[in-house]
């Protein structure tokens, strides 16, 4: 059995009993905005040729869309979800802007609790995988960014349901550590030449507006303790 086949049959296994012993479930789609922060590069002189100074990236707004899959046990709900985010942070050089710019997929586990109506909160692990990483300017054009060194993250956050729409604000951090990696910038353009990246890692906050495409709670007709896939 290969690990696709094991892992498909592992979340079968693990919905087909999340539905039977549920008091509530529900899945739907998700979307909405990032506000991505993080970066930080500093120049080589090269003997006081070329800028040496450090720059902070700015912080940029994104964008994500996925699906979640939510089962509530009383007052706890369980939570796996699957996004995809595009970030983007901005670097001042000394005489032209560079984006700093990442896709990837984030697949989070989460536990949460409600604690008053329809308020919930919740945290737990998520496993990230980057897409892309790319920052205009360096030399060559296709340099690789390595914008993690470990595919963990962890993600906590608030949410407010209305019906079958959720509004969710949350916190997604790296676990990653800081990992120096040298590059090269077009230094006609940008005004830096030999750097080095810092810190390649980007954090955000999510805010997400939620649609539940099938929700158990407003459909009392639903059978109890079986599988429904």
């Amino acid at each position: 059995m290969n690990m696709n086949k094991a892992l498909y049959l592992l979340l079968l296994g693990f919905f087909c009993f999340s539905s039977a012993n549920a008091q509530e479930f529900s899945f739907g789609i998700k979307g909405g905005a990032n506000y991505v922060m993080g970066g930080q590069i500093t120049g080589n002189s090269s003997n006081g040729l070329y800028y040496d100074g450090t720059v902070e990236a700015d912080s940029k707004f994104g964008f994500h869309g996925g699906a979640f899959f939510e089962v509530r046990f009383g007052k706890f709900l369980l939570r796996p979800e699957f996004i995809y985010s595009s970030m983007e942070t901005e670097f001042q050089f000394p005489t032209a802007p560079s984006i700093y710019a990442v896709d990837k997929i984030s697949v989070p586990l989460l536990l949460g609790y409600n604690v008053w109506g329809p308020i919930d909160i919740y945290a737990g692990p998520a496993y990230q995988n980057v897409l892309d990483s790319s920052l205009e300017g360096t030399e060559p054009p296709n340099q690789v960014i390595v914008a993690q060194n470990t595919p963990l993250a962890a993600q906590a956050g608030i949410k407010a349901s209305f019906g079958r729409f959720e509004v969710d604000l949350r916190y997604d951090r790296s676990l990653a550590s800081a990992e120096p990696l040298e590059i090269d910038i077009v230094n006609s353009d940008y005004g830096i030449n030999r750097a080095t990246f810092d810190d390649t890692r980007l954090n955000q906050f999510l805010i997400s507006l939620s649609f539940k495409i099938f929700d158990s709670s407003a459909n009392p007709g639903r059978r109890k303790g079986g599988c429904y896939f």
